[in-house]
């Protein structure tokens, strides 16, 4: 659940409206969109650039490069796009409008300025008082700020407007843990289950019973959830056998279900992960370099980073900080990876 705040604010950004940018009318538009849906940042810049030239819509040109600058970690030069994107509204708000205010909270949020997200956020929230996004988000950054009231406010409000959106309960938890509040977020997921579980499918009822370390129920839930189909319940099935010591019976899970139905990223990298804990650092290189060559894994970021630590752990300190280099000119902002990178250099 580590970066939770974080990775929940990026995922909850999408690239929206795609369709509204195509046609000659904005094809530069539509081809700087189409690169960053590619994480082709530079070639987006340049086609919004031809945009701008070509006279095409500005406020959508805008949004476009704050997006791209977002890809490129340049926080402040995406936040003044983003900016800019808003001051060009023709003083109607529409669902453009909310859009980019989530982009310009977002970009606020990865430069540290939380006062500033959260302004954006309780701007969204004055405006539309059933945003959820908005209030979990708020309550997201108030408790990275260690205020837990403030957070359980928003929180409770999230919850109340759907309150069978057991992903979201479980985010909330992941939030409140790694602010240091896990017991409060545990509360949460205690409620959801004292309040009945009838309407919960087997897979929620077991990831709540795991994160409620209850794992014995965890494992009854999931072993359900895996003979009803899908990898997410494999993924959870697996990691409470290895938080019961099982790992061997994990890795078991793991494999059956890729030699059922073929290969899939993520059950490719906890396999990889599983493996590290046994020591098996080939076997582990082995399946996170499979889902990195897996198209569109959704996942590069990751699997990248626990390559560099499989080749670490094999004591290929060399090609681990080549690899190293590569993965921090893609992903600028990872602290924690110029650090190991800093350590690389001195084996």
């Amino acid at each position: 659940m580590k970066k939770a705040i974080g990775t929940t604010v990026l995922g909850l950004i999408v690239v929206m409206m795609l369709t509204g940018c195509a046609g000659n009318k904005n094809e530069n538009i539509a081809a700087g969109m189409t690169a960053v849906e590619a994480l082709d940042y530079d070639g987006a810049l340049i086609s919004f650039e031809a945009a701008r030239q070509a006279g095409e819509d500005e406020r959508l040109l805008y949004r476009g490069e704050g997006m791209a600058y977002m890809g490129k970690t340049m926080y402040a030069e995406a936040a003044q796009a983003f900016e800019t994107a808003l001051s060009l509204s023709s003083g109607r708000i529409n669902g453009m409008d909310y859009d980019i205010n989530y982009y310009l909270a977002a970009a606020y949020y990865k430069q540290g300025e939380l006062g500033r997200a959260v302004d954006v956020y309780s701007a969204i929230i004055a405006l539309r008082d059933s945003e959820r996004d908005a209030y979990y988000l708020r309550g997201a950054i108030y408790a990275q700020q260690g205020n837990l009231d403030l957070a359980k406010a928003d929180f409770d409000r999230t919850i109340a407007l759907k309150k069978n959106d057991y992903d979201r309960l479980i985010a909330i938890y992941g939030v409140l843990e790694d602010a240091g509040f896990k017991g409060a977020g545990q509360e949460y997921l205690q409620a959801a289950m004292d309040a009945g579980t009838k309407d919960m499918t087997n897979y929620e009822k077991g990831r709540i019973c795991y994160y409620l370390e209850d794992y014995e129920n965890a494992r009854t839930y999931l072993e359900k959830a895996r003979d009803e189909g899908g990898y997410e319940a494999v993924l959870f099935l697996g990691k409470t056998y290895e938080t019961l010591g099982d790992n061997n019976y994990a890795i078991s899970v793991y494999s059956t279900y890729l030699e059922s139905e073929g290969p899939n990223p993520q059950v490719l990298n906890q396999l990889g992960l599983c493996k590290m804990q046994t020591g098996d650092y080939v076997g582990a290189l082995d399946n996170f370099q499979a889902a990195m060559n897996i198209e569109g894994n959704g996942m590069m970021q990751v699997l990248k980073l626990n390559e560099i630590i499989a080749y670490e752990r094999l004591g290929e300190y060399k090609n681990a900080s080549v690899l190293m280099d590569g993965y921090l000119k893609t992903y600028p902002d990872d602290e924690e990876a110029k650090r190991e990178y800093t350590f690389l250099q001195t084996r």
